[in-house]
């Protein structure tokens, strides 16, 4: 058993990770970080890995991003966000502005902090580059961790 998601895991690492990454990055509750450690840890190109993990992440947050543009009817139907969450990105948009998507990255409040952008109608591009940098961000400072605690 062991043996075959080894296999798996060599075999299609970095499309595993690109859609772990997307799926992680809505408000879906999964994680792409151990796939990263796992795949960095098993000799993948750490730059790969993080490029990849980004691309992926980003997308989905784009996705999500979308949904909010809809509406908050689009938002509920198909995503149901709880009320509090959606509150308190909202706050920390008018206390911080759009710099607050440069933590999209941390759990919990990620994701609805790219619906709130999108809730706003945030300028696309302005989104785009702080959600980018704040995603590529954080998958790279996880590789270069576990590249420089391997060694």
């Amino acid at each position: 058993m062991l043996e075959s998601l080894s296999a798996f895991i060599a075999d299609y690492g970095y499309l595993n990770l690109f859609i772990l990454s997307f799926l992680a990055s809505t408000v879906l509750p999964f994680g792409s970080e151990a796939l990263v450690v796992a795949l960095v840890y098993r000799g993948f190109s750490p730059l790969a890995v993080v490029l990849v993990a980004t691309a992926g992440n980003f997308l989905g947050s784009c996705t999500t991003y979308y949904l909010g543009l809809k509406g908050r009817h689009v938002l509920e139907r198909y995503l149901s966000p709880s009320p509090e969450k959606l509150e308190k990105s909202e706050r920390l948009f008018n206390r911080y502005g759009i710099y607050t998507l440069l933590f999209t990255w941390v759990p919990g409040i990620g994701d609805v902090i790219t619906m709130v952008a999108g809730l706003m109608q945030l300028p696309f591009r302005s989104f785009s580059v702080l959600v980018f940098l704040g995603k590529f961000g954080r998958y790279f400072a996880l590789a270069y961790s576990v590249v420089f605690l391997s060694n």
